[in-house]
């Protein structure tokens, strides 16, 4: 069975987390939701509290994993970003070439860790200026994969972002059997 950690920080955007989560799993893929502050409830951009499966310095002993996806909101990517485990991590899954996934604000935790600058990404439009900075191509696309590295821009891009993962890590035959029973219109 494949294998994610999606990477839960305080600020974290509550959709981006939760469908990553859940149509991962859908997808058949076996997911641990890390806290990356610890294993406490985890405070979300919009006030919801989600509790992490695992702690990041627990979940980091069984890397790499075939995909460590980066949900985005504001402070969530804020405290990727600042976060020495996150950096380790991500080092690992690019030292051991597998995937990693950021979405929204969170590929600014790519630019912070130096994750595969020069790669073509796409983020929310507010961190654009700060990946085009980091040495990254930009693009306006809604789902962006360059090689290892698939980024996304936002809430209303997240179940194309997480079913793009499943479709890298299970095909695409399995990613679109979940389209219709979610009654997802892509």
């Amino acid at each position: 069975m494949k294998t994610a950690a999606v990477l839960l920080a305080e600020g974290a955007e509550e959709m981006e987390t939760v469908i990553s989560v859940d149509v991962l799993r859908r997808g058949g893929i076996d997911v641990k939701l890390v806290g990356v502050q610890g294993s406490e409830a985890v405070l979300c951009s919009r006030n919801v509290k989600i509790v992490p499966d695992t702690t990041l310095a627990e979940a980091s002993k069984s890397a790499p994993y075939d995909v460590v996806v980066l949900p985005g909101g504001a402070n969530g990517a804020k405290n990727l970003a600042a976060s020495a485990e996150v950096r380790n991590l991500l080092e690992t899954q690019v030292k051991n070439n597998k995937l990693v996934a950021a979405v929204c604000a969170a590929p600014i935790a790519l630019v912070s860790h130096n994750i595969k600058p020069g790669s073509t990404v796409t983020s929310h439009p507010s961190v654009k200026g700060k990946m085009e900075e980091g040495g990254y191509k930009y693009s306006e696309d809604r789902v962006v994969t360059d090689g290892k590295l698939i980024t996304s821009r936002g809430p209303g891009t997240t179940f194309e972002f997480a079913l793009k993962i499943v479709e890298t890590l299970e095909g695409k035959e399995k990613a679109y059997s979940l389209v219709q029973p979610m009654l997802l219109k892509l």
